[in-house]
């Protein structure tokens, strides 16, 4: 991991930027290594994310010192402390750690805890990340310092990232994606503009603007929320690239961002990933919107797609649905519940069975069709959920889906839409039988940080 972290090439450069400061690599190189004089390479170390310059001082402190990182968002942390028992904590300031203070330093404190226990570490882990699932499970994906390399390199390659790139945070730092955006741009000599505003504020849009932001990515809520803010509108003269992952952006969605950014000289990335591949997985060359809109694209540098049928054989025909899987070096260990996990080895060897259904077109270009565990039975019909959201969603409507065999949850949050009208219209273009469709009106769709749907906030009211 040091030869991601090597900041000798770039140390006059402006490693992080606030509304107030500016951080050189020669400083962050200084601060960091401070902070991982606390730490042996033994150690496991609890980090609360927060897109800070101190959070990130920790985070590289802690990766370039040898010690494991598990990353986690500034909310109730009591009962992962119990589940892996870290040596350490660092932590914004105001967090109520119970714990004892051994260093101070800006807006965070380093901690030493009072667990008395000896446990095993697999010296190639590197960081724990929460899985990309929405389900508020407290399972953490193994990631290894080759996986970080592996990804980071990957990346850096097809979105070129230059010395000169400053790239602001719309993510949380614990997210899979936001942390590949911090770790491309600082291996690379980059610029991160520290914010944990959101699109919505105003603090937001100066930032970006005063600081002269190059690129920004997004899950698909920001893009629905860059359409309803008019981003066409939007002057931002700096901008040069925007990169889109974290789920499926709509077709629709694809080319009218493609539209705009083109008449704006922004070049437009369409991606996949998962955080059991570290991040990324796939993007779409820039040269194949609008033909290819829809389609996830190719595998990154160094990585490989297969579909594999039912019984675990290749399909090679194109048009025919069937499991993605990815190979490839980025590719994770395994998981981990608890500090007893930390041992394992590799799990995967470099084989990720995503759990995506996809197809591929003549070109081996590959297209997500839905979920292999949103499928129900409605009357001895195979629906798949993530389907039926998006013919919903075509029709101009938000919404989400849930169910089970014989009852299909529709979930709206425009309660003017009569109920009659959708299901006449669901009946026509399904051709299932509308008593099987239980409309919730909803006052909006409960999200995670990251911007993916927390499905089990949803009642169906039954």
């Amino acid at each position: 991991m040091g030869c991601l972290f090597n900041f000798d090439n770039y140390k006059n450069n402006i490693a992080l930027i606030t509304n107030d400061r500016e951080v050189t690599y020669k400083e962050l190189d200084q601060l960091s290594y401070e902070v991982g004089m606390l730490l042996d390479n033994k150690s496991l170390v609890l980090l609360v994310c927060t897109n800070t310059i101190d959070s990130i001082i920790s985070y590289i402190g802690i990766i370039k010192s040898g010690a494991k990182c598990l990353l986690v968002a500034n909310t109730d942390i009591e009962s992962l402390l119990e589940k892996y028992k870290p040596q350490y904590v660092f932590s914004p300031i105001e967090k109520n750690i119970n714990a004892k203070v051994i260093k101070e330093f800006g807006s965070y404190i380093a901690c030493k805890t009072n667990f008395d226990v000896d446990y095993e570490i697999n010296n190639e882990l590197a960081i724990l990340l929460t899985t990309s699932g929405s389900t508020g499970s407290p399972k953490f994906v193994r990631l290894s310092y080759n996986n970080i390399v592996s990804n980071t390199t990957s990346i850096s390659e097809y979105l070129k990232i230059k010395s000169s790139d400053r790239a602001i945070t719309t993510m949380p730092m614990n997210y899979t994606y936001g942390l590949s955006i911090i770790n491309t741009h600082l291996a690379n000599g980059a610029s991160l503009i520290l914010t944990d505003e959101s699109l919505m504020s105003k603090i937001f849009w100066s930032l970006i603007k005063e600081k002269k932001a190059t690129n920004f990515g997004g899950v698909p809520y920001t893009y629905e929320m860059l359409k309803k803010l008019r981003f066409e509108r939007v002057n931002l003269p700096d901008l040069k690239y925007i990169t889109q992952a974290g789920g499926k952006l709509n077709k629709k969605l694809v080319l009218d961002f493609y539209e705009v950014c083109s008449k704006k000289n922004i070049k437009f990335y369409v991606m996949y990933g998962q955080t059991e591949a570290t991040s990324r997985m796939s993007y779409l060359p820039l040269e194949s919107l609008p033909e290819k809109a829809g389609s996830i694209g190719i595998a990154i540098p160094d990585g490989k797609f297969l579909i594999k049928d039912d019984k675990g054989c290749e399909i090679e025909d194109i048009d025919v649905r069937g499991e993605l899987v990815y190979i490839g070096n980025n590719v994770s260990y395994g998981y981990s519940q608890s500090y007893h996990d930390l041992k394992e080895g590799d799990k995967n060897y470099g084989c990720l069975h995503t759990g995506d259904l996809a197809t591929k077109d003549a070109d081996d270009y590959f297209y997500i069709v839905g979920r292999k565990n949103r499928f129900i039975k409605v009357y001895g019909n195979r629906v798949n959920l993530d389907e039926f959201e998006h013919i919903i969603t075509s029709y101009g409507y938000e919404c989400v889906c849930t169910g089970e065999d014989d009852k299909l949850n529709i979930f709206l949050t425009d309660n003017t839409i009569e109920k009659l009208f959708l299901f006449n219209k669901l009946m026509k273009d399904t051709g299932l039988n509308k008593s099987a469709f239980n409309l919730v009106y909803i006052d909006s769709i409960p999200r995670s940080d990251s911007g993916k749907i927390i499905y089990y906030k949803l009642d169906s009211g039954e």
